[in-house]
Formats: structure tokens, sequence, C-alpha cells
């Protein structure tokens, strides 16, 4: 035996009924904040794994200079203090020139050039669903 059918509102506007003003309905209740944790996120684990990358490198890749390790930890702080700063509308751009600054520390080992692919990837995606959300 089944139950009444319940109606959702707007249910029968059709799929092209979207919200008043041309707002975009992505499902969450506040988009912005989800970009700015999703953002926000991807830094924070870049420096954790930067931070992390730097023994790992130092015993298998061979020689890490000081040059690099000041690169890394810089790179590092320069994440944690940006993942902070996400609500200003500057962040995402300085986000990526982050991503360009360790694909260019890869000069003073390949390692970091490989991670900078990885790191750049991750945030070209974040960046993709960014627009996707926000329009």
């Amino acid at each position: 035996m089944t139950g009444p059918v319940e109606e959702r509102p707007g249910a029968a506007d059709g799929p092209d009924s979207g919200p008043a003003s041309g707002e975009r309905r992505s499902g969450l209740r506040n988009p912005e904040k989800a970009v700015r944790g999703l953002g926000a996120g991807a830094l924070a684990l870049e420096a954790l794994v930067l931070l992390l990358a730097i023994q790992p490198i130092r015993v298998l890749g061979g020689d890490l200079s000081g040059a690099a390790i000041a690169a890394i930890v810089g790179l590092a702080v320069a994440c944690v203090v940006l993942a902070g700063r996400m609500g200003r509308a500057w962040a995402w751009n300085a986000g990526t020139v982050l991503q360009g600054l360790l694909l260019l520390s890869g000069l003073l080992h390949w390692s970091l050039f490989g991670l900078g692919i990885i790191f750049a990837l991750v945030w070209a995606y974040a960046l993709h669903v960014r627009r996707v959300i926000l329009g």
C-alpha cells in the first residue's frame, strides 16, 4: 500500500525554473563558504605534504641544498597563510602564483617539480569547482 504522494515546492515548475535573478542552484547552503573551504583545504594539504616531504627527498632524492629546504619551508608557510586568507578576493590569484613558485622551485630539486605538477593539478581542479559553483 502506498501513501499519499508529497509534492516538492516548485516541482511542477519544470527543470528550467531556476531561482530568480540568475542565481545558481548548487544545492549548497552556503556555496561561497564551501568553495573557501575547498581552497583552504587544498592549501593546507599542500603545506603538510611539503613539510613531510623534506626527509624522504633528502634520503631518496640525493643532495637537497639549504636553499631547497628554505624554499620548501617558505612555500609551506605561504600555503598556511593563504589557507587562512581564502575569504579575500586576492587569495585565489595568490594561490595560483604559489603553484607557479612551487613549479619554479623544481630548479632546486627535481622532486619539487613533481610536487609542483601534482599540486598545480589539484589547484586547477579547485579553480574549476569554484567556477562551476559560483559562476
